[in-house]
């Protein structure tokens, strides 16, 4: 793609943003925040961020309802020059579903993050910025090299881990095959977390679940994925964290490992969940989310065997 396609990508982007936010500002009071949801795929592009015939996406449409009836505004871009941009800074917290290292073009061509971008990006968190990850958030600027056989994938890298998944507490290494999709329960961690009120846990879900590794140490883990009986190398491991929250200096970072079923953008605990932690990222809604990493999940540091596993 050439600058002047680039440029036009970019102006057409912010108006439609503009537009949202402008039909967002005629139904709800000037106090209300914003949020941008960012949706570029420069890895595997999920069907629920994908538009198609110019329509938005799912998870557009459904993060821009959730904000009709939680009272914030909604902008969606898969542009990544927003971050370089004034516009930027009017947001109170970013929604995040995305793959690969953004700062390159990729698979939805779409332009990249810069890396001054990316470094803008972080430092607006530390600085107060809300911050919410869906699903393959976390699958999203994989610590170098980033190998076709995932084997680095498999490394607690520790603090040699890629700035943006120490901020947002956890890295995908890979998820079940065959089946692909199955049943898990969920452990309920914090029941007194924004949208889990009157949840019994465990709670049965269907969903393509994310093993994960790299924890940061001071996570507040709302949701445990319970492991036993599950299918697939990736979950022979004890039970680990699968939604969690946690302070990156002054900013308030939530992140869920569901989201990959389109289905499951009309589950009610889903969105529930989904609000309550966009809720919490911007200040409109509290929770105490101390250190509980070691107490919910002891066994949270196990790697799980490589898939398939070695001869």
């Amino acid at each position: 793609m050439n600058a002047i396609s680039n440029r036009r990508e970019f102006l057409r982007a912010a108006t439609l943003t503009g537009a949202g936010l402008a039909f967002s500002n005629r139904l709800a009071a000037a106090s209300e925040k914003s949020v941008l949801v960012f949706t570029k795929s420069s890895g595997f592009e999920h069907a629920v961020v994908k538009k198609v015939d110019g329509k938005p996406s799912i998870m557009d449409d459904t993060v821009t309802e959730l904000g009709n009836k939680h009272a914030f505004k909604v902008g969606v871009t898969k542009d990544g020059r927003i971050f370089d941009s004034k516009e930027f800074h009017s947001y109170a917290a970013l929604v995040f579903f995305t793959t690969g290292d953004l700062t390159t073009m990729g698979t939805d061509g779409k332009p990249p993050m810069s890396p001054k971008g990316k470094e803008g990006l972080l430092d607006a968190v530390r600085n107060g910025m809300g911050f919410v990850g869906v699903h393959a958030a976390s699958d999203t600027f994989h610590t170098p090299p980033d190998t076709p056989d995932l084997a680095n994938r498999y490394i607690a890298h520790g603090e040699q881990q890629d700035p943006y998944l120490k901020m947002l507490g956890g890295e995908f290494i890979i998820h079940g095959r065959e089946p692909r999709l199955q049943d898990a329960n969920l452990i309920v961690n914090d029941p007194k977390f924004p949208g889990l009120e009157g949840v019994t846990s465990p709670v049965s879900f269907n969903e393509e679940w994310y093993s994960l590794k790299d924890f940061t140490p001071d996570l507040h883990v709302i949701l445990t994925l319970d492991t036993h009986g599950m299918k697939g190398e990736c979950y022979q491991r004890a039970p680990y964290p699968a939604t969690w929250a946690r302070m990156h200096g002054k900013g308030r970072v939530f992140y869920t490992a569901m989201g990959d079923r389109p289905e499951n953008w009309k589950n009610e605990f889903f969105l529930n969940l989904l609000a309550g932690g966009i809720r919490w990222s911007i200040g409109d809604a509290s929770a105490q989310v101390k250190v509980n990493l070691k107490e919910a999940a002891p066994g949270y540091a196990e790697i799980p065997p490589k898939y398939p596993p070695a001869k």
